[in-house]
């Protein structure tokens, strides 16, 4: 019945041509793609911006540009995955800036502990994705540092489809064991190199947990895939494998193209 209700949606409005070719000068992962992948970017970022309430929080405004661009960034890991990825919630929440959350532990003891932490982005298991608009920019301004907070969001939103926020986001069997396998692997070593003070290939924040590890591992595909594939290359061809090729290393990118 629900795939029968969706056939019947009204197609979404096409994205403006003219907005659609500044949303893509803005971005240098889209710029980077090529013309049947960004062709497929639009489609999805059309639906995103038919069935996403996207909020602006306090003074922030967020223009036509703006949301397309939150869009598109959204939908960038959706490319081979597809439109499924965006099941499971409907708002994106938009900060001007880092904010701050309450959090709350229950440790071995019984004893709760509260604190307060300032993020940048976060996904809700069943709720809202929510973005900080000024790391959005820097983002932008930086896109090959190995950081793109929409694209670490939006991992956690493929990671939870399966009902376990654990790393691995719904695959076919026999992949999944493979990814679990290679993925423990790979997050082992990079805890193990935490703990003895050293410098990892990749941001430590990745040693936090597996399902952190998936997220940050997909920052890299996408903003620094050489110093992934380098330093995991059984990660990075997993990645490659579910996201596509990553912009960056598309030897054809046409940085530039409208």
């Amino acid at each position: 019945m629900f795939n029968l209700l969706r056939r019947f949606r009204p197609l979404p409005a096409p994205i403006d041509p003219a907005l659609w070719r500044d949303t893509r000068s803005s971005l240098p992962w889209v710029q980077a793609l090529d013309g049947d992948r960004a062709t497929r970017l639009q489609t999805l970022a059309t639906l995103f911006l038919r069935d996403k309430t996207i909020t602006p929080i306090g003074d922030l405004q967020l223009d036509p540009l703006r949301r397309c661009q939150l869009a598109a960034l959204c939908c960038l890991p959706l490319l081979d995955f597809g439109e499924e990825g965006l099941h499971g919630w409907s708002q994106l929440i938009v900060y001007p800036d880092a904010f701050r959350v309450q959090s709350t532990h229950v440790d071995a003891a019984g004893v709760l502990h509260e604190w307060q932490d300032e993020l940048i982005g976060e996904a809700w298991d069943a709720g809202p994705l929510v973005l900080s608009w000024a790391d959005v920019e820097n983002d932008c301004a930086h896109p090959r540092e190995g950081f793109c907070v929409a694209t670490h969001e939006m991992a956690h939103k493929l990671d939870v489809l399966d009902g376990l926020l654990d790393g691995t986001p719904p695959l076919p069997r026999p992949w999944q064991r493979q990814w679990a396998k290679d993925f423990q692997a790979a997050y082992d070593a990079l805890v193990a190199e935490v703990e003895a003070g050293r410098e990892p290939e990749i941001d430590a924040y990745a040693a936090e947990s597996p399902e952190e590890f998936f997220a940050v591992a997909t920052e890299y595909h996408f903003s620094d895939p050489s110093t992934l594939r380098a330093g995991m290359p059984a990660v990075a061809e997993h990645l490659e494998r579910l996201y596509g090729p990553a912009p960056f290393a598309t030897a054809g990118a046409h940085l530039g193209a409208t």
